[in-house]
């Protein structure tokens, strides 16, 4: 993977050897002895992050920080400044720096702005560009896989379509199987039959059978007429079990026998009709497990099981998460509404755990279309629960992956974004009153807010 390109600017020696020794680990790191030469360089060269001292002879890295905006606007700028200059550094925040580091500053603190920096450049450039990354991401009728374990699962689908063999799709709930099912179907050989979805949980164990086999005229009082059931109707197509695991045991039986002989038997009928459908099963619940308690037939498990996919939770499919995003809006979005999302909207859907999984994040994206007024959606379109509610770290890895001093790291940057979001939304935006309510300069309220990535315009109420 290519290292994201850094510049370091500083006229003094013994800071640009530090920032060199700190940086050059993880980046690739150019350095200049001016700002002349700093301006020479990105006049050739676009950096991704550059960190540059604030006073200078020559150019200082206000005239670097305005020429890096005129050439790269995606490129952030991270100004050092002693403690005399920090309001030309706060100043220069306001005019698009990303952040500034007062000397003398602790190796770790530079490492940690310099990452947040390019994180910051990497959800600007992926806002800006959902449309064309979905327009070339790994696409299945709705599937999104840009992700391994979702390319997994989508080659798993290919696959399936390609045969007639009995398919099992497990997963959370919400994680889209009935999208998946209705994939296989279209790609098949069968996709200019019906497609028969059926919920086996929602409907009444005392119609099942009648609905899933149909009855025939006299069976029962009002049975005025033959009634086809979902087998016959799926008749050459594909019939979707969802929610198998819910099926009573009596109806198990019959099931399992109707996949075994393929035929059906209506209600009330003693004639068995030869079917021909592409049985699709899907649940949320470990079947096998089932099983083990008695609630689930073995030998329809292992009738369902013959081509089984098991689908991951969003939470562990990050890579999906903004193509997904993007095609909900594509999908949702009427004239005049939002076409994509601001760099701090994105980067909260990317932190957040999405219990509800694809099928939550699509009811997200509908309603920030539905409450938001500019082009693009930003972050106060989303609801509290999504802006405070269960988040993952920023790499998306699980806290016990992490070093002790990342997962310090890690729980501090949450609970400081979830304070400044709590404290702008009580003040309406206003960064004074924040301040004072924090107990801190207006300064360093404009810094953290800027590090965190929380606009106070987003929270100032609309005219």
């Amino acid at each position: 993977m290519t290292q994201a390109r850094v510049l370091v600017v500083d006229d003094k020696d013994n800071i640009v050897k530090l920032l060199v020794r700190i940086l050059t680990p993880e980046f690739a790191v150019t350095t200049a002895e001016d700002g002349l030469r700093a301006l020479g360089l990105i006049a050739t060269t676009e950096f991704d992050v550059i960190v540059s001292d604030i006073r200078m002879p020559g150019a200082d890295g206000m005239a670097i920080l305005a020429e890096t905006r005129r050439r790269y606007p995606d490129t952030e700028v991270i100004l050092m400044t002693a403690f005399a200059t920090v309001q030309d550094a706060v100043a220069a925040m306001k005019l698009g720096a990303y952040d500034y580091l007062q000397k003398p500053f602790e190796p770790d603190e530079a490492l940690i702005v310099v990452r947040r920096a390019l994180e910051r450049r990497q959800l600007r450039t992926q806002a800006r560009d959902l449309r064309a990354a979905l327009a070339g991401a790994h696409r299945l009728d709705s599937l999104v896989a840009e992700s391994s374990a979702m390319r997994k699962a989508v080659e798993l689908v290919h696959r399936a379509a390609g045969s007639d063999a009995t398919v099992l799709i497990s997963g959370e709930s919400g994680t889209g199987k009935e999208v998946v099912a209705h994939a296989i179907h279209n790609a098949s050989a069968r996709r200019h039959e019906r497609f028969v979805p059926v919920n086996c949980g929602a409907m009444p164990e005392a119609l099942f059978e009648a609905e899933l086999f149909g009855y025939a005229k006299g069976a029962f009082t009002g049975a005025t007429h033959d009634h086809p059931g979902l087998f016959d109707r799926a008749h050459l197509g594909t019939l979707l079990l969802d929610e198998i695991g819910e099926l009573p045991l009596a109806l198990q039986v019959k099931l399992n026998r109707a996949l075994q002989e393929r035929c059906v038997r209506r209600v009330g009928d003693n004639l068995e009709r030869a079917i021909d459908v592409r049985v699709i099963a899907a649940t949320n619940t470990d079947l096998q497990a089932a099983v083990a308690r008695g609630t689930f037939r073995e030998d329809l498990f292992y009738r369902l099981d013959v081509f089984p996919i098991d689908l991951p939770p969003l939470r562990e499919r990050r890579d999906d998460i903004a193509l997904l995003a993007a095609l909900f809006v594509e999908r949702h979005r009427r004239d005049g509404q939002a076409d994509g999302f601001t760099a701090d909207a994105l980067g909260a859907l990317l932190a957040y755990a999405w219990p509800g999984n694809v099928r939550q994040l699509e009811n997200v994206v509908q309603r920030a279309l539905a409450v938001s007024d500019g082009p693009k959606i930003a972050v106060t379109a989303f609801t509290d629960e999504l802006t405070s509610g269960p988040q993952r770290n920023a790499s998306g890895l699980k806290l016990e992956s992490l070093s002790y001093r990342d997962m310090l790291e890690t729980a501090r940057d949450r609970a400081t974004r979830e304070y400044l979001v709590a404290i702008m939304k009580e003040v309406a935006g206003n960064v004074t009153q924040a301040a004072e309510r924090a107990g801190i300069e207006r300064e360093s309220m404009h810094r953290l807010l800027k590090r965190h990535g929380v606009r106070s315009d987003d929270f100032k109420p609309k005219i």
